[in-house]
Protein backbone atom coordinates (compact mmCIF):
# COMPACT_ATOMS: atom_id res chain seq x y z
CA UNK A 1 0.00 0.00 0.00
CA UNK A 2 2.62 2.50 -1.12
CA UNK A 3 0.24 4.58 -3.25
CA UNK A 4 -1.18 7.91 -2.10
CA UNK A 5 -4.89 8.60 -2.50
CA UNK A 6 -7.11 11.66 -2.60
CA UNK A 7 -9.57 10.11 -0.14
CA UNK A 8 -9.65 7.07 2.13
CA UNK A 9 -13.15 5.90 3.04
CA UNK A 10 -13.50 3.69 6.13
CA UNK A 11 -16.53 1.43 6.43
CA UNK A 12 -18.95 0.26 3.75
CA UNK A 13 -22.23 1.55 5.16
CA UNK A 14 -24.67 3.21 2.79
CA UNK A 15 -23.43 6.75 3.49
CA UNK A 16 -19.78 5.78 3.00
CA UNK A 17 -20.48 3.88 -0.24
CA UNK A 18 -22.58 6.70 -1.70
CA UNK A 19 -19.75 9.16 -1.02
CA UNK A 20 -17.14 6.75 -2.37
CA UNK A 21 -19.13 6.27 -5.58
CA UNK A 22 -19.71 9.99 -6.10
CA UNK A 23 -16.09 10.92 -5.35
CA UNK A 24 -14.77 8.25 -7.73
CA UNK A 25 -17.16 9.43 -10.43
CA UNK A 26 -15.76 12.97 -9.99
CA UNK A 27 -12.27 11.67 -10.72
CA UNK A 28 -10.94 11.36 -7.17
CA UNK A 29 -8.54 8.53 -6.38
CA UNK A 30 -10.39 6.61 -3.66
CA UNK A 31 -9.34 3.76 -1.36
CA UNK A 32 -12.27 2.13 0.44
CA UNK A 33 -11.52 -0.11 3.44
CA UNK A 34 -13.66 -2.14 5.85
CA UNK A 35 -12.73 -4.29 8.84
CA UNK A 36 -15.61 -6.67 8.02
CA UNK A 37 -15.60 -9.35 5.32
CA UNK A 38 -18.95 -8.11 3.98
CA UNK A 39 -20.37 -4.85 2.64
CA UNK A 40 -22.77 -2.67 4.57
CA UNK A 41 -21.32 -2.22 8.06
CA UNK A 42 -24.19 -1.50 10.45
CA UNK A 43 -26.54 -1.29 7.44
CA UNK A 44 -25.63 -4.72 6.05
CA UNK A 45 -28.09 -7.45 5.08
CA UNK A 46 -26.96 -10.77 6.57
CA UNK A 47 -27.66 -14.36 5.64
CA UNK A 48 -28.68 -16.78 8.41
CA UNK A 49 -25.14 -17.91 9.19
CA UNK A 50 -23.88 -14.33 9.47
CA UNK A 51 -26.91 -13.37 11.57
CA UNK A 52 -26.32 -16.17 14.07
CA UNK A 53 -22.58 -15.55 14.11
CA UNK A 54 -23.27 -11.91 15.03
CA UNK A 55 -25.99 -12.40 17.65
CA UNK A 56 -25.63 -16.03 18.80
CA UNK A 57 -22.01 -17.11 18.36
CA UNK A 58 -21.55 -20.88 18.41
CA UNK A 59 -25.21 -21.58 17.67
CA UNK A 60 -26.31 -23.06 14.34
CA UNK A 61 -29.42 -21.72 12.54
CA UNK A 62 -32.37 -24.15 12.86
CA UNK A 63 -33.13 -26.08 9.68
CA UNK A 64 -36.83 -25.15 9.90
CA UNK A 65 -35.94 -21.59 8.83
CA UNK A 66 -34.85 -22.82 5.41
CA UNK A 67 -31.77 -22.29 3.29
CA UNK A 68 -29.03 -19.95 4.40
CA UNK A 69 -28.80 -18.29 0.99
CA UNK A 70 -32.50 -17.36 1.01
CA UNK A 71 -31.88 -14.76 3.73
CA UNK A 72 -30.76 -11.14 3.59
CA UNK A 73 -31.83 -9.72 6.95
CA UNK A 74 -31.31 -5.97 7.38
CA UNK A 75 -29.54 -4.80 10.52
CA UNK A 76 -31.06 -1.33 10.05
CA UNK A 77 -34.62 -1.07 8.70
CA UNK A 78 -35.24 1.52 6.01
CA UNK A 79 -37.89 1.88 3.35
CA UNK A 80 -37.13 4.27 0.51
CA UNK A 81 -39.68 6.97 -0.21
CA UNK A 82 -40.44 6.74 -3.93
CA UNK A 83 -39.88 10.40 -4.88
CA UNK A 84 -37.28 11.17 -2.23
CA UNK A 85 -33.67 12.34 -2.33
CA UNK A 86 -32.14 8.86 -2.16
CA UNK A 87 -34.23 7.73 -5.14
CA UNK A 88 -33.03 10.78 -7.07
CA UNK A 89 -29.39 9.94 -6.24
CA UNK A 90 -29.91 6.34 -7.38
CA UNK A 91 -31.34 7.52 -10.69
CA UNK A 92 -28.80 10.32 -11.20
CA UNK A 93 -25.82 7.99 -10.68
CA UNK A 94 -27.43 5.19 -12.75
CA UNK A 95 -26.94 2.81 -9.83
CA UNK A 96 -30.47 1.56 -10.55
CA UNK A 97 -28.97 -0.66 -13.28
CA UNK A 98 -27.63 -2.89 -10.48
CA UNK A 99 -30.85 -2.93 -8.47
CA UNK A 100 -34.42 -4.12 -8.68
CA UNK A 101 -37.08 -2.59 -6.45
CA UNK A 102 -40.49 -3.70 -5.28
CA UNK A 103 -43.19 -1.60 -3.70
CA UNK A 104 -44.00 -1.96 -0.02
CA UNK A 105 -47.58 -3.22 0.14
CA UNK A 106 -48.99 -0.96 2.82
CA UNK A 107 -48.45 1.99 5.14
CA UNK A 108 -50.23 1.83 8.50
CA UNK A 109 -50.58 3.93 11.63
CA UNK A 110 -51.49 2.93 15.18
CA UNK A 111 -54.26 4.93 16.80
CA UNK A 112 -56.45 4.30 19.83
CA UNK A 113 -55.37 0.70 20.17
CA UNK A 114 -55.87 -0.26 16.52
CA UNK A 115 -53.83 -0.47 13.33
CA UNK A 116 -55.33 1.52 10.46
CA UNK A 117 -54.18 1.81 6.86
CA UNK A 118 -52.95 5.19 5.72
CA UNK A 119 -55.40 5.97 2.87
CA UNK A 120 -53.90 5.79 -0.63
CA UNK A 121 -57.06 6.67 -2.59
CA UNK A 122 -59.99 9.04 -2.11
CA UNK A 123 -62.27 6.03 -1.58
CA UNK A 124 -60.00 4.68 1.17
CA UNK A 125 -59.95 8.12 2.78
CA UNK A 126 -63.76 8.22 2.86
CA UNK A 127 -63.90 4.80 4.51
CA UNK A 128 -60.96 5.29 6.86
CA UNK A 129 -61.68 5.00 10.60
CA UNK A 130 -58.85 7.44 11.35
CA UNK A 131 -61.24 10.42 11.30
CA UNK A 132 -64.90 11.10 11.87
CA UNK A 133 -67.13 12.60 9.17
CA UNK A 134 -66.73 16.26 10.16
CA UNK A 135 -63.01 15.86 10.77
CA UNK A 136 -62.63 14.37 7.29
CA UNK A 137 -64.16 17.53 5.85
CA UNK A 138 -61.71 19.70 7.77
CA UNK A 139 -58.80 17.48 6.73
CA UNK A 140 -59.93 17.64 3.10
CA UNK A 141 -59.77 21.45 3.22
CA UNK A 142 -56.30 21.22 4.77
CA UNK A 143 -54.98 18.96 2.00
CA UNK A 144 -56.64 21.05 -0.71
CA UNK A 145 -54.84 24.07 0.75
CA UNK A 146 -51.49 22.25 0.51
CA UNK A 147 -52.15 21.00 -3.02
CA UNK A 148 -53.15 24.41 -4.34
CA UNK A 149 -50.31 26.33 -2.65
CA UNK A 150 -48.16 28.41 -5.00
CA UNK A 151 -45.43 30.60 -3.58
CA UNK A 152 -45.91 33.21 -6.27
CA UNK A 153 -49.72 33.39 -5.86
CA UNK A 154 -50.82 35.02 -2.56
CA UNK A 155 -54.45 34.08 -3.26
CA UNK A 156 -53.53 30.45 -2.47
CA UNK A 157 -51.99 31.31 0.91
CA UNK A 158 -55.19 31.90 2.91
CA UNK A 159 -53.28 34.29 5.17
CA UNK A 160 -50.59 31.72 5.98
CA UNK A 161 -46.86 32.39 5.67
CA UNK A 162 -45.10 29.01 5.55
CA UNK A 163 -41.75 30.56 6.42
CA UNK A 164 -43.06 32.42 9.45
CA UNK A 165 -46.15 30.64 10.79
CA UNK A 166 -45.73 27.42 12.76
CA UNK A 167 -47.49 24.13 12.04
CA UNK A 168 -49.45 24.76 15.24
CA UNK A 169 -50.88 27.88 13.60
CA UNK A 170 -51.74 25.97 10.41
CA UNK A 171 -53.42 23.13 12.30
CA UNK A 172 -55.45 25.61 14.34
CA UNK A 173 -56.54 27.49 11.22
CA UNK A 174 -58.16 24.34 9.85
CA UNK A 175 -59.42 23.19 13.25
CA UNK A 176 -57.70 19.80 13.08
CA UNK A 177 -57.99 17.51 16.09
CA UNK A 178 -54.95 16.24 18.00
CA UNK A 179 -55.35 12.73 16.55
CA UNK A 180 -55.38 14.11 13.01
CA UNK A 181 -52.31 16.20 13.78
CA UNK A 182 -50.60 13.00 14.98
CA UNK A 183 -51.53 11.23 11.76
CA UNK A 184 -50.34 14.06 9.50
CA UNK A 185 -47.14 14.86 11.39
CA UNK A 186 -45.99 11.30 12.03
CA UNK A 187 -47.55 9.02 9.38
CA UNK A 188 -47.18 11.47 6.47
CA UNK A 189 -44.52 14.06 7.34
CA UNK A 190 -42.64 11.22 9.10
CA UNK A 191 -41.45 13.24 12.09
CA UNK A 192 -40.18 11.17 15.01
CA UNK A 193 -41.42 13.61 17.67
CA UNK A 194 -43.57 16.76 18.03
CA UNK A 195 -40.80 19.37 17.93
CA UNK A 196 -41.86 20.31 14.38
CA UNK A 197 -45.17 21.77 15.63
CA UNK A 198 -43.50 24.91 16.99
CA UNK A 199 -41.29 25.44 13.93
CA UNK A 200 -42.10 27.23 10.64
CA UNK A 201 -44.49 25.17 8.51
CA UNK A 202 -42.44 25.17 5.29
CA UNK A 203 -40.48 21.96 6.04
CA UNK A 204 -43.63 20.08 7.04
CA UNK A 205 -45.44 21.28 3.92
CA UNK A 206 -42.57 19.93 1.78
CA UNK A 207 -42.56 16.60 3.62
CA UNK A 208 -46.31 16.11 3.14
CA UNK A 209 -46.06 16.99 -0.55
CA UNK A 210 -43.21 14.47 -0.91
CA UNK A 211 -45.27 11.78 0.82
CA UNK A 212 -48.39 12.38 -1.29
CA UNK A 213 -46.44 12.56 -4.56
CA UNK A 214 -44.67 9.30 -3.65
CA UNK A 215 -48.02 7.70 -2.83
CA UNK A 216 -49.47 8.88 -6.15
CA UNK A 217 -46.49 7.47 -8.02
CA UNK A 218 -47.22 3.81 -7.25
CA UNK A 219 -50.38 3.66 -5.13
CA UNK A 220 -50.84 1.44 -2.02
CA UNK A 221 -47.84 2.98 -0.23
CA UNK A 222 -45.16 5.62 -0.89
CA UNK A 223 -42.29 3.21 -0.19
CA UNK A 224 -40.07 1.00 -2.32
CA UNK A 225 -37.50 -1.57 -1.22
CA UNK A 226 -34.61 -3.32 -3.03
CA UNK A 227 -34.86 -7.05 -3.71
CA UNK A 228 -32.29 -8.97 -1.63
CA UNK A 229 -32.27 -6.34 1.10
CA UNK A 230 -30.83 -2.92 1.84
CA UNK A 231 -27.31 -4.33 1.71
CA UNK A 232 -27.67 -4.20 -2.08
CA UNK A 233 -27.52 -0.38 -1.94
CA UNK A 234 -23.96 0.01 -0.59
CA UNK A 235 -22.78 -2.84 -2.83
CA UNK A 236 -24.22 -1.07 -5.88
CA UNK A 237 -22.47 2.20 -5.04
CA UNK A 238 -19.29 0.18 -4.45
CA UNK A 239 -19.62 -1.11 -8.03
CA UNK A 240 -20.01 2.48 -9.22
CA UNK A 241 -16.82 3.46 -7.39
CA UNK A 242 -14.93 0.48 -8.84
CA UNK A 243 -16.02 1.37 -12.40
CA UNK A 244 -14.40 4.80 -11.93
CA UNK A 245 -11.18 3.41 -10.46
CA UNK A 246 -12.00 3.09 -6.76
CA UNK A 247 -10.03 0.44 -4.83
CA UNK A 248 -11.77 -1.79 -2.26
CA UNK A 249 -10.29 -3.77 0.61
CA UNK A 250 -12.61 -5.84 2.81
CA UNK A 251 -11.58 -7.78 5.94
CA UNK A 252 -8.85 -5.20 6.53
CA UNK A 253 -8.29 -4.19 10.18
CA UNK A 254 -7.87 -0.45 10.76
CA UNK A 255 -5.38 -0.05 13.57
CA UNK A 256 -4.74 3.70 13.59
CA UNK A 257 -5.78 7.01 12.09
CA UNK A 258 -2.34 8.54 11.58
CA UNK A 259 -1.89 12.28 12.20
CA UNK A 260 1.09 14.63 12.31
CA UNK A 261 2.24 16.70 15.27
CA UNK A 262 -0.49 19.28 14.64
CA UNK A 263 -3.24 16.66 14.53
CA UNK A 264 -3.61 16.86 10.75
CA UNK A 265 -4.59 13.66 8.96
CA UNK A 266 -1.78 11.83 7.16
CA UNK A 267 -3.01 8.31 6.56
CA UNK A 268 -4.39 5.04 7.88
CA UNK A 269 -2.38 2.18 9.39
CA UNK A 270 -3.36 -1.47 8.96
CA UNK A 271 -0.87 -3.79 10.63
CA UNK A 272 2.62 -2.77 9.54
CA UNK A 273 1.35 -0.88 6.49
CA UNK A 274 0.39 2.78 6.32
CA UNK A 275 -1.45 4.24 3.34
CA UNK A 276 -1.47 8.00 2.82
CA UNK A 277 -4.23 10.30 1.61
CA UNK A 278 -5.32 13.94 1.69
CA UNK A 279 -8.68 13.24 3.36
CA UNK A 280 -10.41 10.53 5.35
CA UNK A 281 -14.14 9.78 5.62
CA UNK A 282 -15.65 7.03 7.71
CA UNK A 283 -18.29 5.80 10.08
CA UNK A 284 -17.86 6.80 13.76
CA UNK A 285 -16.57 3.41 14.89
CA UNK A 286 -13.31 4.10 13.07
CA UNK A 287 -12.76 7.36 14.95
CA UNK A 288 -12.98 6.22 18.54
CA UNK A 289 -16.78 6.35 18.84
CA UNK A 290 -16.85 8.73 21.79
CA UNK A 291 -13.42 7.84 23.18
CA UNK A 292 -10.56 10.29 23.42
CA UNK A 293 -7.77 9.75 20.90
CA UNK A 294 -4.58 11.72 21.49
CA UNK A 295 -6.58 13.92 23.85
CA UNK A 296 -9.32 14.61 21.29
CA UNK A 297 -12.86 13.30 21.05
CA UNK A 298 -13.66 13.10 17.35
CA UNK A 299 -17.23 11.81 17.68
CA UNK A 300 -19.73 12.19 20.51
CA UNK A 301 -22.67 10.15 21.78
CA UNK A 302 -26.00 11.44 20.43
CA UNK A 303 -28.27 8.89 22.11
CA UNK A 304 -29.20 5.27 21.49
CA UNK A 305 -31.59 3.29 19.28
CA UNK A 306 -33.15 -0.04 20.25
CA UNK A 307 -34.14 -2.54 17.56
CA UNK A 308 -35.75 -5.95 17.75
CA UNK A 309 -35.22 -8.14 14.69
CA UNK A 310 -38.12 -10.59 14.76
CA UNK A 311 -38.80 -13.73 12.74
CA UNK A 312 -42.51 -14.38 12.20
CA UNK A 313 -44.36 -17.24 10.53
CA UNK A 314 -47.35 -15.08 9.62
CA UNK A 315 -48.16 -11.57 8.36
CA UNK A 316 -48.70 -8.92 11.02
CA UNK A 317 -52.33 -9.04 12.22
CA UNK A 318 -54.70 -6.26 11.07
CA UNK A 319 -52.55 -5.40 8.03
CA UNK A 320 -54.80 -7.08 5.44
CA UNK A 321 -52.28 -9.96 5.17
CA UNK A 322 -49.75 -7.58 3.62
CA UNK A 323 -46.50 -9.24 2.54
CA UNK A 324 -44.70 -6.04 3.54
CA UNK A 325 -45.63 -2.90 5.44
CA UNK A 326 -44.60 -0.05 7.66
CA UNK A 327 -46.48 0.67 10.88
CA UNK A 328 -45.89 3.92 12.74
CA UNK A 329 -46.88 4.21 16.39
CA UNK A 330 -47.00 7.97 17.12
CA UNK A 331 -45.42 8.82 20.47
CA UNK A 332 -48.60 10.40 21.85
CA UNK A 333 -50.45 7.11 21.37
CA UNK A 334 -48.17 5.30 23.83
CA UNK A 335 -47.03 8.13 26.13
CA UNK A 336 -43.55 8.58 24.67
CA UNK A 337 -41.46 11.39 23.25
CA UNK A 338 -40.41 9.45 20.12
CA UNK A 339 -42.34 7.27 17.69
CA UNK A 340 -42.01 3.49 17.41
CA UNK A 341 -41.50 2.11 13.90
CA UNK A 342 -42.25 -1.36 12.56
CA UNK A 343 -40.85 -2.43 9.17
CA UNK A 344 -41.88 -5.83 7.82
CA UNK A 345 -40.71 -7.64 4.66
CA UNK A 346 -40.95 -11.22 3.39
CA UNK A 347 -39.93 -13.73 0.75
CA UNK A 348 -41.62 -11.46 -1.81
CA UNK A 349 -38.49 -9.30 -1.50
CA UNK A 350 -36.05 -12.25 -1.57
CA UNK A 351 -34.91 -11.66 2.01
CA UNK A 352 -36.12 -14.89 3.67
CA UNK A 353 -37.66 -18.29 2.99
CA UNK A 354 -41.28 -18.67 1.92
CA UNK A 355 -43.68 -18.56 4.84
CA UNK A 356 -41.27 -16.41 6.88
CA UNK A 357 -41.68 -12.70 7.63
CA UNK A 358 -38.97 -10.41 9.04
CA UNK A 359 -40.25 -7.56 11.23
CA UNK A 360 -37.97 -4.97 12.83
CA UNK A 361 -39.33 -2.84 15.68
CA UNK A 362 -37.27 0.23 16.58
CA UNK A 363 -37.30 3.50 18.49
CA UNK A 364 -35.01 6.06 20.10
CA UNK A 365 -34.11 5.02 23.64
CA UNK A 366 -35.60 7.22 26.38
CA UNK A 367 -35.13 5.12 29.56
CA UNK A 368 -32.77 2.58 31.13
CA UNK A 369 -35.06 -0.26 29.99
CA UNK A 370 -34.93 -0.06 26.18
CA UNK A 371 -36.62 -3.38 25.42
CA UNK A 372 -39.70 -2.32 27.39
CA UNK A 373 -39.92 0.79 25.22
CA UNK A 374 -40.60 -1.27 22.09
CA UNK A 375 -43.13 -3.53 23.84
CA UNK A 376 -46.13 -1.74 22.21
CA UNK A 377 -44.65 -2.55 18.80
CA UNK A 378 -43.79 -6.16 19.67
CA UNK A 379 -47.35 -6.67 20.91
CA UNK A 380 -48.73 -5.84 17.46
CA UNK A 381 -46.69 -8.58 15.75
CA UNK A 382 -48.60 -11.54 17.14
CA UNK A 383 -46.62 -14.74 17.99
CA UNK A 384 -42.87 -14.17 17.52
CA UNK A 385 -40.89 -17.23 16.41
CA UNK A 386 -37.47 -15.71 17.13
CA UNK A 387 -36.18 -12.34 18.30
CA UNK A 388 -32.86 -10.53 18.59
CA UNK A 389 -32.62 -7.20 20.40
CA UNK A 390 -29.77 -4.83 19.68
CA UNK A 391 -29.02 -1.40 21.18
CA UNK A 392 -26.82 0.91 19.14
CA UNK A 393 -25.34 4.31 19.95
CA UNK A 394 -25.76 7.16 17.48
CA UNK A 395 -22.65 9.27 17.05
CA UNK A 396 -22.03 12.69 15.54
CA UNK A 397 -18.80 14.59 14.82
CA UNK A 398 -17.64 16.50 17.87
CA UNK A 399 -18.14 20.26 17.98
CA UNK A 400 -14.40 20.73 18.27
CA UNK A 401 -14.04 19.17 14.79
CA UNK A 402 -10.35 18.26 15.12
CA UNK A 403 -8.31 18.39 11.95
CA UNK A 404 -7.70 14.88 10.62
Amino acid sequence: MDEEYDVIVLGTGLTECVLSGLLSKEGKKVLHMDRNDYYGGDSASLNLTQLYRKFRPGQEPPSELGRDRDYAVDLIPKFIIASGELTQILVHTDVTRYLEFKQIAGSFVYREGKISKVPSTEMEAVRSPLMGLFEKRRAKKFFEFLQSWKDEDPTTHQGINLDRDTMKTVYEKFGLEAGTQDFIGHAMALYLDDDYITKPARATYERIVLYTSSMARYGKSPYIYPLYGLGELPQSFARLSAIYGGTYMLDKPIDEIVTDGEGKFIGVRSGAETVKARQVIGDPSYFGAGKATEGKVRVVDEGKVVRAICVLKHPIPETEDADSCQIIIPQNQVGRRNDIYIAMVSSTHNVCSKGIYIAIVSTIVETDKPELEIAPGLKLLGPIHDKRVVILTNYMPSLTRPSL
